[in-house]
């Protein structure tokens, strides 16, 4: 391995200028342990970093040519430190704002689940008629009219779904 003042040879002194892989293995260290200092989160400064330098890649031809890519490196670094700080407190304060306990509601009663269970075995058009006409309150030659059916139809339905429900009910 090399010493810190090898590594960091400016382009002038080498005659060209560094690869992405040298100008990363001699600065992400210290950009990352900047970030750790700022964040007290090492994973997080890891992060960051990594997408500075990514960001370097992405554009290396232009930025290799500067007198201090470093800098560069750096300041987007930072700059993504404080968009993710101050994502994190837009964050903290909206959590703030809800409420601390969600209000605790009692699940459905056995009778209920069972009757559920029974409309979910019933034919869907003597579904539609039972729902419609005892839980939408809709009488019956509107769900006739709605369903495209004769009323005796809707009358049949419900007469069916009546008995079937009950026999279904009884068994429980």
């Amino acid at each position: 391995m090399s010493t810190t003042a090898e590594r960091e040879a400016p382009p002038a002194v080498t005659g060209r200028p560094p690869s992405f892989h040298d100008f990363y293995e001699a600065h992400y260290a210290d950009v990352s342990v900047q970030l750790y200092a700022y964040f007290n989160d090492r994973h997080e400064a890891q992060d960051i970093a990594q997408e500075a330098f990514c960001r370097a890649l992405a554009r290396w031809d232009k930025i290799a040519a500067y007198d201090d890519p470093v800098a560069w490196v750096r300041r987007v670094a930072w700059n993504l430190a404080v968009s993710r700080w101050r994502r994190a407190g837009t964050a903290l304060r909206f959590l703030r704002r809800q409420r601390l306990e969600e209000p605790v509601q009692d699940g459905p009663a056995p009778d209920r689940v069972a009757l559920f269970a029974a409309l979910a075995k019933l034919p869907a058009a003597h579904r539609r008629a039972v729902v419609l006409y005892y839980l939408a309150d809709l009488p019956v030659p509107e769900i006739a009219e709605r369903e495209q059916v004769a009323e005796a139809t809707v009358r049949s339905w419900l007469h069916r779904a009546r008995t079937a429900l009950a026999g279904e009910v009884q068994h429980d």
